[in-house]
């Protein structure tokens, strides 16, 4: 199934089954799936996650793109509207290693599991490659997978993944997670 537009909506019948919302079928695995597409297909992933509503479905989905919740942590930390006099003052490279110590991987799922609503049935996770490279998404799964061992988190890629590697936009470095499973 290669068009973009059936994945998407054979995953919003996916997303709805009982047996995927309970995990079954994965041996007591975390509920962590990965829906891969070719990065030409962005505008189409995010015109579906703008467009899928909890009023159409039989669950409640929580939608968390990465970029905004970056875009909130530096509100948070009162950085946002001094990143730009930053970067031009003390370089690009000085700006990424202030945001690997302030916005590192435990701080993004923090936030995530602060803003994660208690009655929704899963989280969905946009946004992987605007963040780029600020945060990673095997780095963030990993902090993310204790706090959602009862809820499945479905994460929207842009890039492959082979069940043990992800590999962003298919063709940077390849990082290591293992505890996903591909979904359609």
């Amino acid at each position: 199934m290669s068009n973009i537009t059936e994945r998407l909506d054979n995953l919003k019948r996916t997303i709805q089954e009982d047996d995927f919302l309970q995990g079954k079928g994965l041996s007591n695995e975390v509920n962590i799936r990965m829906f891969c597409y070719n990065v030409k297909e962005e505008m189409a992933v995010r015109y579906f996650t703008e467009h899928l509503s909890n009023d159409d479905l039989t669950c409640n989905v929580q939608i968390v793109d990465l970029y905004e919740t970056f875009l909130s942590i530096c509100e948070d930390k009162r950085i946002l509207d001094r990143i730009p006099q930053l970067e031009q003052r003390k370089g690009k490279d000085f700006l990424e290693r202030q945001f690997e110590k302030t916005c590192n991987s435990e701080v993004f799922a923090k936030k995530i599991v602060d803003i994660f609503v208690d009655s929704n049935d899963l989280l969905l996770i946009t946004g992987v490659g605007k963040v780029f490279p600020f945060m990673r998404v095997h780095a963030l799964l990993n902090a993310l997978q204790e706090n959602f061992n009862k809820k499945p988190i479905v994460v929207l890629y842009p890039g492959t993944f082979d069940g043990h590697y992800v590999k962003l936009f298919n063709k940077l470095k390849s990082n290591e997670y293992y505890r996903a499973f591909n979904m359609i």
